[in-house]
């Protein structure tokens, strides 16, 4: 199977994300043309470092490439200012400079974090993504957001910092754990709820068993890149469609503060596909959806086994509680909230005067 080539125009600063199984052991050859000088820096977790590191190493060694590599502890509480202090002071150590390549090769908590760590380093390194989690590569490795988390909440603290190139080595998704590939799944099927409903469609029929097909692994990622790349280059910096890409988040980020990112109980996807089902709830509720459709939504991410309901999250706190911490959130404009709600499957749109009583409705029946 050939890769799947997803352009993203940003004028000077375009790169490509490059879809399909073996991208790894090709890493050497693809990220070449890049380099200044034949070295890069590598940041992981451990787990990746564990799975993936010895097969990368090999394919840039193959190329003449030196690699240096730092792996951190995994999870959410690694996009933390402590994080990013270790990462950036041993780039500053290993005298990495503006033409060299920082290499992202994880997850989106190591996509964030070192994309964030080379926007700063001397004022902007270039950087390449190896994302190895569905949801990475389906939606954090693509577009340019960086960032960490504040104790305040999530993503508040980043930058716009565009990959050089991205590499999603689809093969490497099999060894992801089924709750994972389930939590990526949810970002998956965002896409097709916030911008095309054949998509979403033919997910109804492939998603349940879509971590047992290659292929309709590469079409999912790509499809979801490809409508995220056209987003991305019309409106890079959220000034206006691009929020669309939130579809879920407000509510979604809010559980994963309750939860305290714990990783736990909550995974990041769990979180969209919950929010993207309330989204739609509260569309319905506000008379801009069939009745019959939320149920259809949370059909659908039942089918392949992720949660739909705040009942399925032990031990939230109580609804004033979630609403105070969405108004923490990045979508806030004016003091007043944002959400991205729906006049159909594939017609979302951002509303600013959401009736509150409306939300609160929406997250009792949720419970």
């Amino acid at each position: 199977m050939s890769a799947r080539i997803v352009p993203v125009a940003l004028g000077a600063r375009s790169y490509e994300v490059r879809i399909g199984p073996g991208l790894i052991a090709r890493a050497g050859a693809e990220i070449a043309p890049l380099l200044a000088r034949p070295r890069v820096a590598i940041v992981t977790d451990e787990t990746v470092a564990a799975l993936h590191l010895p097969a990368l190493e090999a394919a840039l060694k193959a190329e003449g490439i030196a690699a240096s590599s730092l792996a951190l502890p995994p999870g959410e509480g690694t996009k933390s200012w402590a994080a990013l202090e270790r990462v950036v002071e041993w780039l500053v150590a290993g005298k990495v400079e503006r033409r060299d390549v920082v290499v992202a090769f994880g997850g989106g908590v190591i996509g964030d974090l070192a994309g964030f760590a080379a926007a700063i380093l001397r004022r902007g390194v270039r950087f390449v993504q190896i994302p190895t989690t569905l949801l990475a590569q389906v939606d954090s490795s693509v577009g340019g957001k960086t960032g960490i988390n504040s104790a305040q909440g999530k993503n508040l603290v980043g930058a716009f910092h565009q990959p050089s190139l991205v590499l999603a080595d689809t093969a490497v998704l099999g060894t992801l754990a089924p709750r994972d590939f389930r939590a990526g799944y949810g970002e998956v099927a965002k896409y097709g709820l916030l911008g095309d409903a054949g998509f979403f469609q033919w997910l109804e029929a492939h998603g349940p068993g879509l971590a047992d097909d290659p292929e309709g692994i590469v079409h999912a990622v790509a499809r979801g890149v490809g409508m995220k790349a056209g987003i991305v280059s019309r409106d890079e910096t959220e000034e206006g469609e691009r929020a669309l890409l939130n579809l879920g988040h407000t509510f979604g980020h809010a559980l994963e503060a309750a939860t305290g990112y714990d990783g736990q109980r909550l995974l990041h996807g769990e979180g969209v596909a919950i929010g993207c089902a309330l989204a739609f709830d509260l569309s319905a509720r506000l008379g801009l959806v069939a009745q019959e459709l939320p149920s259809r939504v949370a059909a659908h991410f039942a089918a392949v086994g992720l949660p739909s309901r705040l009942g399925d999250v032990p031990g939230l706190p109580d609804d004033e509680a979630l609403i105070a911490l969405m108004g923490q959130d990045k979508k806030v404009q004016d003091g007043r909230l944002r959400f991205v709600l729906a006049r159909g499957i594939g017609e979302a749109f951002v509303a600013q005067d959401v009736p509150m009583e409306a939300v609160r409705a929406t997250l009792r029946a949720a419970r």
